[in-house]
């Protein structure tokens, strides 16, 4: 749906300004694992930054989440990043036209008194407030948030296609190699070409016979399929797993 083409406005013709930040922890809670983690009580943060910008009599709202396999990062917000934003002059967070927010300068604010480097957990909290803060920038131009960027770093250009895959291939109580390609084949169903599975959570020729058995799926071209390990390998096991994939030229 095309989103209306008005200037941004706000009630009784204040300057735009952020007037609530809401964050909530969402469970997403699943039965699998890979090489490091389980999903059995796997959450996640959703935030939405309420502006004052008001469209159809309702408040523009920008929205963003962050990843699985990445805890809800609601402390982090909550005690410093959020009050950092509401407690900052609302001036200090708007563009150089002053009608829209600045996502750059806010998240100056947000690090304002962090240590630099080792960003841990932190990186999440701050790319979760930065999502929603880049969502109500654009609904506040009225404009597709690819087109936005394009039109601020890329000289208006944007690509027509961008390559994507489809992840999965988790390991799961009882799940065969039979379940895994069904898997897999329901993702090349859906129109995706090139697909993504997790290793390094079995011995090494567990994972072979994996790898073989969804190799059947994509017809035996390895640049359709990728694995992940999750950063679970030693130098050593990196070694052994990559000598004994090279014959099947992966994607990665």
């Amino acid at each position: 749906m095309a989103l209306p083409s008005t200037r941004p406005t706000t009630e009784g013709g204040a300057e735009v300004r952020i007037v609530e930040i809401r964050d909530a922890v969402l469970p997403m809670r699943g039965n699998i694992r890979n090489a490091y983690i389980d999903f059995t009580k796997m959450t996640a943060s959703v935030v939405a930054v309420v502006t004052s910008v008001v469209r159809a009599g309702r408040p523009v709202i920008g929205y963003g989440f962050n990843s699985n396999g990445r805890y809800a990062a609601s402390g982090i917000m909550r005690d410093r990043m959020i009050p950092r934003i509401m407690e900052a002059d609302p001036r200090d967070l708007l563009d150089d036209s002053g009608t829209n927010l600045d996502p750059h300068r806010i998240w100056q604010v947000m690090m304002t008194d962090e240590k630099p480097g080792g960003h841990g957990e932190r990186s999440v909290a701050v790319g979760t407030i930065d999502m929603s803060l880049w969502d109500a920038v654009a609904k506040i131009e009225a404009k597709p948030l690819y087109r936005l960027l394009a039109e601020r770093y890329c000289g208006g250009e944007t690509d027509a296609k961008v390559w994507v895959y489809a992840a999965g291939g988790y390991y799961s109580p009882g799940k065969d190699l039979t379940a895994l390609q069904d898997e897999l084949r329901g993702y090349l169903d859906l129109g995706y070409t090139t697909v993504k599975m997790k290793i390094g959570g079995a011995p090494l020729d567990e994972d072979r016979r994996r790898i073989e058995a969804a190799l059947e799926v994509v017809g035996g071209e390895g640049q359709r399929l990728c694995v992940d390990a999750n950063g679970r390998f030693d130098l050593e096991t990196a070694l052994r797993y990559g000598e004994a994939m090279a014959p099947y030229n992966l994607c990665w």
